[in-house]
């Protein structure tokens, strides 16, 4: 850590000295080492590529018998397929939603309301919203890279994207009291 902070032209005394790691030098050596260890030890095995996920979203489609929609991708040609996570989101969220209503494509902005009047309306517009987009109890954003083969402006926009969310959610749990509980979903082995 120490001379990687020292290449950025940082102050390498900060995490470590010829005495050893300080406060925050060991806990990044500690952060790292546990994101290290669930990525590889956790996510990344269950991480499916494009044929893994066809078959969980065709087993999932025969036992449920969904009514949610289960939408295509945006890919042409012989990639044209149904989107396989978000219907594998759709299937699961509509199994366990007990008969409420679920908005599983919000063609509006998700807005908090306060005595009947809006109070914050988010920037962008989410891919579900459970029981909808005005007073949602929870948002989320599907992302699916099966088809990617460079990933860098993709993840780039999804990382963006899910932080502009989160910092207004949290702006509106921390200054409003009112918690909606944010999701992202993110699938692609590869990725």
């Amino acid at each position: 850590m120490r001379s990687a902070l020292h290449e950025l032209n940082l102050n390498p005394d900060s995490v470590g000295t010829d005495r050893g790691p300080t406060v925050l030098g060991a806990t990044l050596r500690d952060y790292f080492s546990h994101r290290a260890n669930v990525l590889e030890k956790f996510v990344e095995p269950r991480l499916m590529d494009v044929e893994n996920a066809k078959a969980l979203f065709e087993k999932l489609r025969e036992e449920l018998k969904p009514k949610c929609p289960l939408p295509l991708n945006k890919q042409k040609g012989t990639k044209k397929a149904p989107a396989y996570l978000t219907g594998i989101v759709n299937m699961l969220v509509e199994n366990h939603a007990g008969g409420m209503p679920c908005d599983y494509d919000p063609r509006e902005l998700t807005t908090a309301t306060k005595d009947g009047s809006p109070l914050r309306t988010l920037a962008r517009r989410v891919d579900g919203a459970f029981p909808g987009p005005v007073n949602p109890v929870a948002v989320w954003e599907i992302k699916e890279y099966y088809y990617t083969t460079t990933f860098g402006s993709r993840v780039a926009d999804g990382v963006y994207e899910t932080l502009l969310d989160g910092m207004e959610l949290e702006e509106l749990r921390e200054h409003e009291g009112i918690d909606i509980k944010h999701y992202l979903i993110v699938d692609s082995h590869f990725t």
